[in-house]
């Protein structure tokens, strides 16, 4: 079982950036969900309510992002020295914001009023305790540091899709860190933890899916083929705790170092029963 993919994603719902290598930090991968839009109180907008994020292309720069929408135009964008709270799901994050201009371009490009958070070195945020069992810094991922998705699992959702008549997707529709290339379908369901390059990974909570699967992640059409049916049929939680269609898993690193595309992984700990699922 090796890695096949590496995934960051600098601003949040925006293109993800595919990677040869990284490090490994508490907080999962670093340069990930470092950037976010919210609205003017603060509230985090995403894919979810407005699609058209996924037409945004960021590069990381010294001190902040290079922005950029095809036939739109790009922008540079760093903190200023203006803060906000901002909140992701239940968590309120003290964040730096972007100069007005930036905010100004951002909401022109996407035709409401936007502003640009930063999570920098005066930011702090916690994953569940729930899951994880300790304090555990994250940025502004959903919730957790670094998710994980596997080859076979997409094979067979592709497969249930195919024979009820529906087009296939791409991994890119689930948005993860670190795809692994397996054999197995929904192995990962009995995992409790994997090791790669001597570095301890568990895994602590399903990642329950949403609308931004069904969207075109370059352009954020909804005009594609969508996983939520086959996802329904095949995933569809029986946990009260994490409602709704599974695909992945949120992962919590136990350690620092790199890992590479190529990199073997390993299972550590398995759990007595997989997750429990509704049965059609």
């Amino acid at each position: 079982m090796r890695i096949t993919e590496l995934n960051i994603y600098p601003l949040k719902s925006a293109r993800g950036i595919s990677l040869a290598e990284s490090p490994i930090s508490a907080e999962g991968l670093p340069g990930d969900r470092r950037a976010m839009l919210v609205d003017p109180s603060g509230q985090f907008i995403t894919q979810r309510e407005l699609p058209q994020i996924a037409t945004i292309t960021v590069r990381a720069e010294q001190n902040g992002f290079h922005l950029s929408v095809d036939g739109k135009g790009q922008v540079n964008a760093e903190p200023s020295d203006a803060r906000i709270h901002a909140t992701v799901w239940k968590s309120v994050v003290d964040a730096a914001v972007a100069t007005d201009d930036v905010n100004n371009t951002l909401s022109g490009w996407l035709g409401r009023d936007v502003k640009l958070a930063f999570f920098d070195e005066q930011s702090s945020r916690s994953a569940s305790l729930e899951w994880t069992g300790n304090d555990t810094p994250v940025t502004f991922a959903d919730g957790y540091q670094i998710l994980v998705t596997t080859t076979a699992s997409l094979a067979a959702l592709n497969e249930n899709m195919a024979a009820n008549g529906e087009d296939h997707v791409g991994m890119e529709r689930f948005r993860p860190n670190i795809v692994l290339e397996t054999d197995e379908p929904w192995a990962e369901d009995r995992w409790a933890a994997l090791e790669i390059n001597g570095i301890r990974f568990d895994l602590v909570k399903p990642c329950a899916r949403c609308i931004m699967t069904t969207q075109d992640q370059t352009t954020g059409s909804r005009d594609v083929p969508s996983p939520m049916k086959a996802m329904g049929r095949l995933r569809m939680s029986a946990d009260r705790r994490v409602p709704g269609p599974l695909f992945g898993w949120n992962v919590t690193p136990r350690g620092e170092g790199a890992i590479a595309v190529g990199d073997v992984a390993r299972v550590l700990e398995e759990r007595a029963e997989g997750w429990a699922f509704k049965r059609r």
